[in-house]
């Protein structure tokens, strides 16, 4: 489904300030995988997460999505197949429209505007349908505007979005991580139940160990731009933050001593 292949990726180089921020980076995804990323900052995290949704090109290696390279894809173009929801809520959405407006450029994501660019009857229906499932009541605000949505309505509508043509990849990039701890277990459970109906291979950033462990059937760790620990569905089950705390210290000789990790 997706795969890279020894992907580096140098920032500054042949300067003072040059620092590895991949390398050579071997990951493959398969249908219907979620899996979950930490590692403290400067790890390599949403850089992966850039090059995987074009933002960034990798200087070696390739990314195939369904054995298709794709890393001489522009950004707009891999949204055909890619879905994702960034940490800062007022991204990925136009807050002076409206929310059948932001739902309708979602709609219609990867296909060329024509004379059906609007919202139809018939799409406003499935547009409740879809808001309706996030239980918070954006079925009865469609007109309203985004900017003026709580952060986590904003959030929940971005996931919703991202989601709306069932994209081949979901990249989730520490989506939780601006909300307050209640909003940001609504989103985690809204996230939870879209990928697991939806079937979607998922990728997702959090700096939330627990969450890390409690969602997906796979984790990995990242630590200066190099996959560490890469854990499957059947160690995953019964792993504790402790216990996965010791495993970076023994792979990595260092302590996570860095306040963005959280324990849970």
């Amino acid at each position: 489904m997706l795969e890279l292949t020894k992907v580096s990726k140098l920032f500054n180089p042949g300067t003072p300030d040059e620092k590895i921020a991949l390398m050579d980076i071997n990951l493959q995804l398969n249908p219907g995988d979620f899996v979950t990323v930490i590692g403290s900052n400067g790890a390599g995290k949403s850089t992966l997460m850039n090059i995987i949704s074009g933002v960034m090109k990798p200087d070696i290696g390739e990314v195939r999505i369904n054995s298709e390279t794709i890393h001489h894809h522009p950004e707009h173009t891999r949204s055909r197949w890619i879905g994702r929801v960034f940490q800062d809520p007022m991204a990925g959405t136009a807050p002076r429209m409206t929310i059948e407006e932001n739902l309708t450029m979602a709609f219609k994501r990867g296909q060329r505007r024509g004379l059906s660019w609007g919202a139809t009857a018939k799409r406003r229906v499935i547009f409740k349908e879809q808001l309706r499932r996030l239980g918070i009541g954006l079925e009865n605000r469609m007109s309203a505007k985004v900017g003026l949505l709580s952060g986590g309505e904003r959030q929940a509508l971005s996931l919703l979005m991202a989601t709306f043509t069932k994209p081949q990849i979901l990249l989730l990039d520490e989506h939780t991580a601006a909300l307050d701890p209640a909003r940001a277990e609504l989103i985690t459970k809204i996230t939870d139940e879209i990928v697991r109906e939806m079937k979607l291979t998922t990728l997702m950033v959090t700096h939330n160990m627990e969450q890390a462990i409690r969602l997906g059937n796979r984790l990995i760790m990242m630590d200066k731009g190099r996959i560490i620990l890469d854990i499957p569905q059947e160690r995953k089950a019964g792993l504790t933050v402790a216990q996965l705390l010791g495993e970076f210290e023994r792979i990595s000789g260092q302590q996570l001593s860095d306040d963005r990790i959280m324990l849970g």
